[in-house]
């Protein structure tokens, strides 16, 4: 049974080196490795004093140890005086002789961990270190004795001694050497498995002497002046290969294939189409002679299968890429770092409450005319579902008009009515349970459904109304629109979304970009930054970005990323994200052109209402692109509001945003506006909400993940080998068609006072002329003409071509608006 560790601390002392204590204070943790730094010092410094001191202190040392006291006046010499005297005849004398000089290495290690300077796996040094010690004490007693006769002290310690004199007494001096080999053997393999290739080579040096494979290659020039000739040559060529590449072979010996892009003296665009080099493959002793432009590859006569540990360049070449390099061992967290509440594994059935609620409803469809056949409860965490099935004759919208009559007589906080259910012949009402239960994290991520799903991007939200776990595939809705009021579980909503791709993917899989305008939704994912976001250089101290201006030039970046990320994708020739991924891992790619393993990007925006009210367009603009054509290139956004208005979420980004997850809203007008129907105003709160991305909506009782939880999976997380720092955003591209901005008559208020008016009169007709503002405007020809100036000093047309209209050079509005608000900001 998983242990919980609800009540587990944060990072504290004990758990740098793998057990708990009351310390969970950073400045503690590094003062405590500070110490034992120092302490680690102080006990080298005494160690390498006992070699010159020693032999003198060693009758003060020896009466110490017997429990005597000397009443003498000799003093101990040692540099680190008495205790460090001490210390050092104990460590090398007493015990491990000069392999102790490995406890003082060890101490030093812990130091460096606590200090958060390296990120270690101590247990693992612990262990190999400690049997290096005990392994080379045992050696040195062995070996070193008779060699170091003259040192005052054994070399392997008393410790290596003893072990020396019981071992030999049980295997003999042989046996000894035998262990001490084995043992030294098999620790070296447990380290690298080159170790197997080194001995094998050196117990058989012959054999891969003789199973090298020698290509040469022999570059002649090409008379492109008897090409027809050379291509007679080489086709005669071609068929005597073809007949002496199976002399001398077996018949199961598999045939060689050569990939001139292997070979770097070889250039084939420069080769004519008639003068392809041929192969030829012997099994002679001798390389059979090439003639021009041939390729001749030699095999020694045995050839022989390699071992496990040779990889040649076709075992380099076959083998994929591990896109989880360099850091293999990277460790998911683990469910028991979230909360289990009990209540989930009893079942939250009250017959008595779902009897009352049945005679109810019966009773108010009675009273008003309308007949029914059957009726069927379906029981879900915080929502039970009526299926309702009438009687013949009944409209179903006279059923749906009482559904303020039923919610009065059942006393409910809201109920909803679907009529009809999709795929079903019966209609629906939902009515809150008066004991909701509580949807847990935990109980989400444990399911199977989530463990065993193939989705590229799973968003584990919570379960619906039949208790089935409910996930999307954000890869492909593509784009997440959330919406809900103040305390109603967006925020919530949001960490359950992001905790469930923590728990899928590799940090060199998925990178995140958080935006947060209120400074503390997620300013608790800061400890896992180096693993799993992106952001500007500049904003590598702060990469969750709460700065209006640093947001506008972040959806840039992201903007000139996915440009630079379809231009890699039209040069492998792939489709998406996923083809091309898959390409890089098996080799069908070069690397020289730039290509790298491209991870998803999650966008993450909270409060989009408060950026739009400050930044307006200027971050409309971006974010309309990225969602317009994001999607190929693995960038996915997923923006939250409080009130869903048309103003904040307008016509552009509902179009390209169809997943929408909408929690209970203040208005009816609310509801529309995120899900273009009804019925996110009668939600009941706490997590409860509809999703959409189709034709009905989905009931869906959100997973309840909190604060501490979060916490814990970014501590753990943060102890997992991983990136140090943020992947990089590239510098966003300057737009230039506002480049004159800065000169002349930048500052709106000396522009023309119809400027802004006609500027959008051209924009929406394409189309820029003098004449056409003299006449919409009713103007003079002379300021028509300094207007349609000033418009082409800001780049919003192209210069005069004579009689023709001029070129509009911005193409919509929301351009166009962005500019006049810098222009604005300018000005400000």
């Amino acid at each position: 049974m998983a242990r919980k560790k609800s009540d587990r601390k944060p990072k504290s002392i004990g758990e740098a080196v793998g057990f708990r204590n009351i310390f969970s204070n950073e400045k503690t943790d590094f003062l405590l490795g500070l110490i034992l730094l120092l302490i680690a010092i102080y006990v080298i410094i005494a160690m390498v004093s006992y070699f010159s001191t020693g032999q003198d202190d060693q009758s003060i040392l020896e009466s110490l140890r017997h429990g005597e006291w000397i009443n003498s006046n000799r003093s101990i010499t040692n540099y680190c005086g008495s205790i460090g005297a001490i210390v050092a005849y104990t460590l090398m004398s007493v015990n491990f002789g000069l392999p102790a000089f490995i406890i003082p290495a060890f101490i030093v290690l812990v130091g460096l961990k606590l200090m958060s300077i390296y990120t270690i796996n101590l247990w693992k040094w612990f262990f190999g270190m400690m049997l290096t010690m005990i392994w080379c004490s045992i050696t040195f007693a062995k070996f070193l004795t008779p060699v170091m006769g003259n040192l005052f002290f054994n070399p392997g310690g008393n410790h290596g001694l003893f072990c020396v004199q019981q071992l030999e007494n049980i295997v003999g001096a042989p046996g000894l050497i035998v262990i001490l080999l084995f043992t030294a053997l098999a620790f070296l393999t447990y380290l690298s498995a080159e170790t197997i290739f080194i001995i094998r080579k050196a117990m058989n040096p012959v054999k891969y002497l003789t199973s090298k494979v020698k290509f040469t290659v022999t570059n002649h020039e090409i008379d492109t002046a008897d090409s027809e000739h050379n291509a007679a040559a080489d086709n005669n060529e071609e068929t005597e290969d073809s007949n002496t590449i199976n002399q001398g072979l077996p018949e199961d010996f598999p045939a060689p294939v050569v990939d001139l892009t292997d070979f770097g003296n070889i250039d084939k665009d420069t080769l004519p189409a008639n003068a392809a080099p041929t192969l030829s493959v012997t099994n002679n002793s001798e390389p059979q002679t090439a003639n021009d432009n041939r390729l001749t590859v030699e095999i020694a006569k045995n050839e022989e299968k390699a071992g496990s540990a040779v990889v040649n360049l076709e075992d380099i070449l076959s083998t994929p890429i591990d896109p989880l390099e360099p850091f293999t061992k990277y460790k998911k967290p683990t469910l028991e770092l979230l909360k289990k509440y009990d209540e989930e594994d009893k079942p939250n059935v009250d017959m008595e409450e779902i009897k009352a609620n049945n005679a109810r409803i019966v009773e108010v469809l009675n009273s008003f005319g309308v007949s029914i056949r059957e009726i069927k409860a379906t029981v879900g965490p915080t929502i039970t579902l009526y299926e309702i099935t009438p009687a013949e004759g009944v409209r179903i919208s006279k059923i749906r008009n009482l559904e303020d009559d039923i919610a009065l007589s059942l006393s409910a906080l809201g109920i909803r009515i679907i009529a009809p259910i999709p795929g079903k012949g019966t209609i629906g009402i939902e009515v809150p349970n008066k004991r909701p239960q509580i949807v847990s994290m935990e109980s989400i991520l444990n399911s199977k459904k989530f463990k065993e799903t193939k989705m590229e991007l799973p968003l584990a939200l919570g379960k619906t109304i039949t208790n089935e776990v409910f996930m999307v595939d954000l890869a492909k809705i593509p784009h997440l629109l959330v919406a809900g009021a103040t305390g109603q579980g967006k925020s919530v909503g949001l960490n359950a979304i992001i905790t469930s791709l923590l728990y899928k993917k590799h940090p060199n899989e998925l990178k995140f970009v958080l935006v947060d305008p209120k400074k503390v939704e997620f300013s608790v994912y800061h400890k896992i930054s180096g693993h799993f976001m992106a952001c500007l250089p500049e904003n590598e101290e702060e990469p969750i970005i709460t700065d209006v201006t640093k947001v506008v030039r972040t959806l840039n970046s992201l903007c000139a990323l996915m440009d630079h990320r379809y231009d890699l994708l039209k040069m492998a020739g792939a489709k998406n994200l996923k083809e091309y991924n898959a390409k890089f891992v098996n080799h069908k790619l070069d690397l020289t052109k730039g290509h790298d393993y491209m991870p998803y990007i999650v966008v993450i925006i909270d409060e989009f209402g408060d950026l739009i009210m400050t930044a307006g367009k200027e971050i409309e603009l971006p974010i309309a692109r990225i969602a317009q054509l994001a999607r190929a290139v693995g960038i996915h956004m997923v923006i939250a509001t409080q009130r869903p208005t048309t103003k904040i979420i307008t016509g552009n980004i509902k179009a390209n945003f169809p997943g929408r997850m909408a929690f209970r809203v203040s208005s009816q007008i609310d509801s529309r506006t995120i899900l273009d129907r009804s019925g996110a105003n009668q939600l009941v709160g706490r997590g409860d909400l509809l999703f959409l991305n189709g034709n009905e909506p989905v009931r869906v009782q959100c997973a309840f993940v909190d604060t501490p939880e979060i916490e814990h999976i970014n501590d753990y997380i943060s102890e997992e080998p991983g990136p140090i720092e943020p992947m990089e955003l590239p510098e966003p591209i300057e737009d230039n068609s506002g480049g004159s901005i800065g000169d002349g008559a930048t500052d709106i208020s000396s522009l023309d006072p119809y400027f802004e008016e006609a500027a959008h009169a051209i924009v929406l007709s394409q189309q820029g002329s003098t004449s056409m503002i003299q006449r919409r405007f009713s103007i003079g020809y002379n300021r028509a003409g300094r207007l349609m100036d000033q418009l082409e000093h800001m780049g919003i047309v192209g210069t005069a071509q004579g009689s023709k209209p001029r070129e509009v050079l911005i193409q919509d509005e929301n351009q166009l608006n962005a500019l006049i608000m810098q222009l604005r900001n300018r000005q400000a």
